[in-house]
């Protein structure tokens, strides 16, 4: 089949997010064709190019989520009473109802509103070549405004201030780019057989469009809930900017859940988020990042640890990370257990990643003064800060190999990927209960409060000063991580909800005979499985209506000619 993969910020760009992810996914799935749609977030993305793309990749299609020039387009007067009125009803439903509080929920009434509104402007900007323009316009202020004055608008947006309803649009701008990008015809999205969304927000944006458009399904896949990554980043806004953002992201993400054939969160954490949202669960179908174990093997097969008198903790350095409390449990730990050394392996994530660190490293030295064994020894410190490709880390599985016991402090996490190595290296771990650790442990190690460092501390004593309890929590940790949390089993995963989901789709290709009559059976099932079973020269029509009767006849492949060509 052919499948139409919508990402934002990520694959096929070299730095992109879930990059790895998607390179594996479509690399394993090379009995299905792909279109790879892309939004890139910056410039600099752009200029790194993209990473080299297997043969099953038919084209890729890309466009700046990050800049948008002026499209020129001038509005007549009907389509501007079309764009006040759009417009004015999307900013009714950012201003009323429950939307905008973490639960997300609203009533099916609200989320029309909302639905009707965005597809008003979509076709739109299909028939008038462009949104950019309209919404840059005092117009969408304006609307704004009216929204937020008319009564029953909720007590924040009523105080919107000026400056706070131009950041608001300015924000809806941004986001509802996606709306004016030539995706939407029977030569792009309306041709692929599924549409395969890598995350929530503007990457499912073209997939609700092109299933309004042209009935094409949509699969929706968040291994990190954008409503949530909203939620958590959106901190400094005025009340009133917070409040309207809010409501339109849950609005979105609610009709993303309700259009979407199936969702597939990556963990329960983020499949309670999309509940939450109006998630119907028999659409949900938990499906597990899949990551490269191979690496991992000479490490985890290997008999007993390094350094048995080790902590490790892997990951990007970060306030999240929650290092301090990491350093203030160690400080306990040495306490009872004098030798015990703690490895930080990590790079600092941005600017505010690399304050933290110097001041992570600053409450090291303080808190641990260099030690010397002897009078005439050099003393060190018992706390290090290593990258991964140095000296003494050359890759991560050297990382997780030089200790017994790893180590997560997070206050803030999703999935997390550095329990799941650890695991594929057979070591035990003592991390805090947040996002979906206790889901990935499952009883393979001990879960302790976030910014609790004595009960850390206890945790990692436990297991220093039991090495047989160690190697039987590591041995079942890698287990467990064999059989979940592998490539081959996203992709087994991922085909069958393909299969799934095609099966029991409409058809949506009208053949037409010689007499302009539909030709039934034209398009048939098998033209799904794997393999040439139709001609490439056969002519259909993609539409979601009725589309024989509107356009000009297609000449049908005549009468088992499908089997030509084939062999076997």
């Amino acid at each position: 089949m052919r499948i139409g993969l919508l990402t934002e910020g990520g694959y096929p760009y070299v730095n992109g997010d879930a990059r790895l992810w998607c390179d594996r996914l479509v690399r394993g799935l090379e009995q299905h064709e792909f279109d790879i749609y892309a939004l890139s977030r910056s410039e600099h993305q752009e200029d790194e190019g993209w990473v080299q793309l297997p043969p099953q990749v038919g084209r890729v299609i890309t466009a700046p989520l990050w800049t948008a020039e002026d499209d020129g387009v001038v509005y007549g007067r009907r389509a501007r009473r079309r764009f006040a009125e759009s417009y004015g009803e999307l900013a009714a439903a950012l201003c009323e109802g429950t939307v905008g509080d973490a639960s997300g929920e609203s009533s099916a009434a609200e989320a029309d509103r909302f639905a009707n509104a965005l597809y008003g402007l979509a076709e739109l900007a299909r028939d008038e070549g462009g949104l950019v323009g309209a919404l840059r316009s005092e117009t969408a202020v304006r609307a704004l405004e009216r929204a937020c004055r008319a009564p029953g608008a909720r007590q924040p947006a009523r105080a919107a201030r000026v400056p706070d309803l131009l950041a608001v649009a300015a924000h809806l701008e941004r986001a509802l780019r996606p709306l004016s990008l030539d995706w939407y015809e029977d030569d792009g999205l309306g041709a692929v057989d599924l549409c395969h969304a890598t995350s929530g927000g503007p990457a499912a944006l073209p997939g609700l469009l092109a299933h309004h458009f042209t009935g094409v399904p949509l699969l929706v896949t968040e291994y990190g809930v954008r409503l949530r990554t909203h939620y958590l980043a959106d901190t400094e806004s005025p009340p009133a900017v917070r409040t309207l953002l809010a409501a339109f992201h849950g609005r979105l993400a609610t009709e993303t859940y309700r259009r979407a054939a199936v969702v597939t969160p990556g963990n329960t954490h983020a499949r309670r988020w999309q509940e939450r949202c109006g998630a119907d669960r028999a659409k949900l179908r938990t499906v597990y990042p899949g990551m490269d174990a191979a690496r991992f093997t000479e490490v985890g097969e290997s008999a007993g640890s390094v350094a048995p008198d080790t902590l490790v903790w892997v990951g990007r350095v970060e306030p999240a990370k929650d290092l301090i409390s990491l350093l203030h449990a160690f400080a306990e730990i040495r306490k009872e257990e004098p030798k015990t050394r703690l490895r930080i392996v990590g790079a600092p994530a941005g600017p505010e990643g690399a304050a933290y660190l110097g001041h992570c490293k600053a409450l090291a030295a303080q808190l641990f003064p260099d030690e010397a064994e002897g009078l005439h020894a050099v003393g060190d410190n018992p706390v290090s800060f290593e990258e991964i490709g140095g000296p003494e880390v050359p890759t991560l599985a050297d990382a997780y190999a030089s200790g017994a016991v790893t180590v997560l402090s997070s206050v803030v996490e999703g999935f997390p990927i550095s329990l799941v190595e650890a695991m594929f290296c057979g070591r035990a771990t003592v991390s805090t209960d947040v996002g979906a650790v206790v889901e990935v442990i499952g009883g393979t190690g001990l879960v302790v409060p976030p910014r609790n460092p004595k009960a850390l501390a206890e945790a990692c004593v436990a297991l220093l000063r039991d090495p047989e309890r160690r190697e039987r929590l590591g041995a079942a940790a890698r287990a467990r991580a064999l059989e979940l949390f592998t490539v081959e089993q996203n992709i087994t995963a991922f085909h069958s909800i393909y299969l799934e989901i095609v099966s029991s789709t409409p058809v949506r290709r009208v053949v037409l005979d010689g007499g302009g009559e539909p030709l039934p059976f034209a398009a048939p099932a098998e033209a799904h499985v794997p393999g040439r079973w139709t001609e490439r020269s056969t002519r259909v029509l993609v539409r979601g209506g009725p589309g024989w009767a509107a356009g000009p006849p297609v000449s049908a492949t005549p009468p088992f000619a499908a089997t030509e060509g084939v062999t076997g």
